[in-house]
């Protein structure tokens, strides 16, 4: 009994030191929100400059501010009111953090929510602020056992995905046009627009390309559904089956395989090429990977370390308009990339309707359809000679409510292929086109028949990928990666 009265005395004693010590009161307000953080955005935030950034701002920042508070809360001066300041901004700091990481901008509405509920909380529970100590680290501990597998994936990554099944990264071009890669996210195919759920006239800007001298594919689709997945296939000139990983929100590396170094990459730069990476918003360069393009129209100085990329914005006209009048001698290749017309809201909560979502949709099309446009006709004056291709990474998703409602099984034909069709035209030199561009079906193949096409040599057409298209199933079929549509374009759901 006396054992247990001394245990009880020594827990409160130790308690009590914990909620005076300005080292733990700053460690259990921003650990937690470190975790929380990391758990839900790893893959934007995996660089150890990130790291650095994120451990100064939740940890050490909190430290030093209680040391300062708790010398000011020993100040005469405060009286009666001294108890209240480590509990308050403890509380107070903490449910900021939650909505730095939940809000980027900053909302002042809920700035001041925080402050009244802060006063509240610290007015009326400050003789259990040990207690509360107590609940924050217990909830980091619990947050980091959440946070160890999503760590234990990204340090057990495996790249042999990416090689390549022959020499293609040693082709030789015979021919070295300018290439301009334009990305319109989520612009679907042509034959999809004028049928189904879209049901779109789309002549005028058809009619536009046809002038230009575009060939249009039709029925072309991508071989998965986000912009990182998508991009990533189409790169590397290879499938990654989701990384064989049922987690849809990041894939593991995509923005690294895009943005720093992948096959598309390697032979332009064993050709001389000089590449350029133009976009709209820097979100395949949140995560802060190394650039592996000679020229990027964003520099890391210019994105913030908490931010989606979306709240960044740059017009691509003025920097592809400077970046061909630098363009170099021995070829260049142009990655640019728009955001419009994007696809429907992606969660339940934000869809307007599937009807709403499809007007914003076609709204967003013809924002698409003048920035394109514009670029054409500039690269096409200033360029005459360029190869310049338009290709979506995935569709709008139009005729669903929202985008996640895909990832529950559904054999309907025209959900499927307004998620997969996208749009892809091509202006080839001299209207010169090659008969293996029969084999631009899918995204995944359209570099490896571009680069058969420029070394003049089909020998790289003997290890197409094949065709299919892959989707992630967490509701009405056994949860795993299903081949949605095969290589001839059919509908199926077969788990691989």
């Amino acid at each position: 009994m006396i054992k247990s009265k001394n245990t009880q005395k020594n827990t409160k004693k130790v308690l009590g030191n914990i909620s005076s010590n300005p080292f733990f009161i700053g460690v259990a307000t921003g650990l937690y929100p470190l975790i929380f953080y990391y758990s839900r955005n790893f893959g934007m935030i995996n660089s150890w400059e990130q790291f650095g950034y994120f451990f100064a701002l939740f940890l050490l920042f909190p430290i030093v501010l209680f040391f300062v508070l708790k010398w000011l809360s020993n100040l005469s001066f405060l009286g009666k009111w001294g108890k209240y300041v480590l509990p308050f901004f403890n509380v107070f700091v903490f449910f900021f953090f939650i909505k730095i990481i939940l809000y980027t901008d900053v909302e002042r509405k809920i700035i001041l929510g925080i402050f009244i509920i802060s006063a509240l909380i610290t007015y009326f529970l400050h003789k259990h602020f040990k207690k509360w100590l107590a609940v924050q680290l217990l909830l980091a501990v619990i947050g980091f056992i959440g946070l160890v597998p999503i760590l234990m994936k990204y340090l057990n990554y495996s790249s042999e995905w990416t090689q390549q099944p022959d020499n293609i990264e040693e082709v030789v071009f015979q021919k070295k046009p300018n290439i301009y890669y334009i990305q319109p996210d989520g612009y679907v195919n042509f034959s999809e627009l004028e049928k189904g759920f879209y049901n779109v006239d789309d002549s005028d800007f058809k009619t536009f390309l046809k002038e230009n001298d575009f060939k249009n594919y039709p029925n072309f689709r991508s071989n998965y559904i986000s912009t990182l997945t998508s991009n990533s296939a189409t790169f590397m000139m290879k499938h990654h089956y989701y990384n064989k990983n049922t987690d849809y929100k990041e894939m593991i590396n995509a923005r690294r395989n895009i943005i720093s170094q992948n096959a598309v990459l390697t032979i332009f730069e064993n050709n001389g090429y000089k590449t350029h990476f133009i976009t709209e918003h820097p979100y395949l360069m949140v995560n802060r990977p190394k650039v592996g393009y000679d020229f990027s129209n964003f520099t890391y100085a210019e994105i913030p370390y908490i931010t989606t990329g979306f709240n960044v914005v740059k017009d691509v006209y003025p920097d592809l308009e400077n970046a061909i009048a630098s363009k170099s001698d021995d070829g260049n290749f142009f990655f640019i990339e728009i955001f419009e017309p994007s696809h429907i809201s992606s969660t339940k909560a934000a869809s307007m309707g599937k009807e709403k979502e499809r007007e914003h949709w076609l709204e967003k099309r013809k924002i698409a359809n003048v920035k394109i446009k514009k670029m054409v006709n500039l690269i096409v004056e200033k360029d005459p000679n360029a190869l310049i291709m338009i290709m979506a990474d995935h569709g709008g998703f139009v005729g669903l409510d929202y985008t996640h409602e895909l990832y529950e099984k559904t054999t309907d034909r025209n959900s499927i292929y307004s998620a997969f069709s996208v749009m892809l035209s091509i202006r080839w030199p001299n209207n010169e086109i090659p008969s293996s561009d029969s084999n631009l079906k899918s995204c995944v193949n359209v570099f490896r028949v571009l680069f058969s096409y420029l070394g003049n040599d089909e020998k790289y057409l003997e290890h197409l990928q094949e065709d299919k298209s892959y989707l992630i199933l967490k509701e009405g079929a056994a949860e795993g990666i299903y081949e949605y549509i095969d290589e001839k374009g059919d509908v199926e759901c077969k788990k691989i």
